[in-house]
């Protein structure tokens, strides 16, 4: 089937369906990989990890080895992890500093801002055409950052960051502004994690309040048991809260958070210790940005997804996610904490206990969605049933376990699949079907 024909998008019945090809073709992921992951802003990493001069961070985005890294001059930069010389990688470590990087292969050596310094028997070259100014690293021609938030994209000819975020913009806005100081950073350390899935179930996964009750119950029992769950808290349809589409294929769900949060909603779990400090944090964020701001950044959880594969998971922590495609049926995860810089102490082991204790890929959430997805990909198999159905809720006001957010994905997929251009991602009735 062509890209065109993969969805059923009939806004007049209510009715959107995916065909399975989408999640098992190796030729969908072949133009995937050219037309997704080739031409959309990708997440690549956040100033906080790169403190010092010469810190670098070793990554592989859109299929590209890459090198983030703060160059001796303060600068921040996004290098091709491959030597001009013969392309094997310079950069062999995840993270550290270093003044230079090195070639193993033939010793040719780059400083950290991407120069060639180094070339052994450097006589050898001494012809007039030979001009190592022009041999260095290169970098990656769109490098833009958004609060803090750095991105690359391949696509000399996409727009800029700023535009392509769109409504993403305001919930960004809201992780960072969780910091009274004003800067936010990665806690150390790394998850890195796979699933034997489509990598697009993955998206529909992270924001999908649908599957939260029947799939998570045994995280639900135990806030219930443990007295840390809010009236409300049982039921999607019960939270106060929605989702909505927020432009260029991204979504969020946003509701009042049925648990506590570590920036400023405190829980039983916490301790009663705790109580006085997050009620004065949650006090001081509504007289820095008033009170209905501080009190949306402190009680309300957010589970946005950026196109194509940037989640971010505001809700008992905050959690940077991105996933990329190895095959059709495999994907690569890569999980990050993102917590206030100001946050020490106890303070900080709250976060850390909440992220682990549910998102970590030994928490209770995390093997739950692994073994969904898995389950997703070998019903498949079942060639019977072509197709997967993402109605629900499109014909009402959408409710935070509706599918809106989803179908806002899917719609920008196709669009880019297709070559077409696309101005409305939401479920608003036009006259006639509104799929492509």
């Amino acid at each position: 089937m062509e890209p065109e024909e993969l969805i059923v998008d009939d806004r007049q019945r209510g009715i959107f369906r995916v065909h399975r090809s989408a999640m098992t073709s190796e030729d969908i992921l072949a133009v995937e990989r050219q037309r997704i992951f080739s031409r959309c802003w990708l997440y690549v990493g956040h100033t906080s990890e790169l403190v010092e001069r010469g810190d670098y961070r070793r990554r592989s985005v859109g299929g590209r080895p890459l090198v983030f890294v703060r160059g001796s001059d303060g600068e921040i930069r996004v290098l091709y992890n491959t030597c001009t010389h013969r392309g094997a990688i310079v950069c062999r470590r995840d993270e550290g500093n270093a003044k230079t990087f090195q070639c193993f292969y033939h010793a040719w050596t780059f400083d950290n801002r991407g120069a060639l310094i180094g070339v052994p028997d450097a006589d050898a070259y001494a012809s007039p055409g030979f001009d190592k100014s022009k041999l260095g690293l290169k970098p990656v021609s769109r490098h833009e950052s958004y609060r803090d938030f750095h991105f690359v994209c391949y696509d000399d000819d996409a727009p800029a960051l700023v535009d392509y975020l769109a409504g993403a913009r305001e919930i960004l806005d809201l992780v960072a502004d969780q910091s009274l100081e004003g800067r936010m950073r990665v806690v150390s350390g790394t998850q890195r994690y796979s699933i034997r899935a489509n990598w697009k179930l993955l998206a529909e996964n992270s924001v999908d309040g649908y599957h939260g009750l029947p799939l998570h119950k045994s995280y639900f029992a135990y806030l219930q048991g443990s007295g840390a769950l809010f009236e409300g808290g049982s039921g999607g349809s019960t939270l106060a809260g929605g989702c909505r589409a927020l432009g260029n294929g991204h979504a969020v769900i946003e509701y009042q958070a049925p648990w506590g949060r570590p920036v400023a909603r405190w829980a039983p779990t916490f301790g009663p210790e705790a109580r006085r400090e997050i009620d004065a944090i949650c006090a001081s964020l509504c007289a820095h940005h008033g009170e209905q701001r501080g009190n949306r950044i402190a009680d309300f959880n957010r589970n946005t997804l950026i196109f194509p594969n940037l989640v971010v998971n505001d809700i008992m922590a905050v959690t940077i996610r991105t996933f990329f495609p190895v095959r059709p049926d495999f994907m690569e995860v890569t999980a990050w904490e993102l917590a206030p810089a100001e946050e020490s102490g106890e303070r900080l082991a709250r976060r850390l206990h909440n992220f682990l204790e549910f998102l970590g890929p030994g928490g209770f959430a995390t093997p739950d969605d692994v073994e969904a997805l898995d389950s997703c990909q070998i019903g498949f198999a079942a060639d019977g049933v072509a197709w997967s159905d993402i109605s629900r809720g499109m014909q009402r006001d959408p409710r935070i376990d509706d599918e809106l957010q989803m179908r806002s994905f899917w719609r920008e997929w196709q669009a880019r699949m297709t070559g077409t251009r696309l101005e409305d991602w939401s479920d608003r009735r036009t006259n006639g079907t509104a799929g492509r």
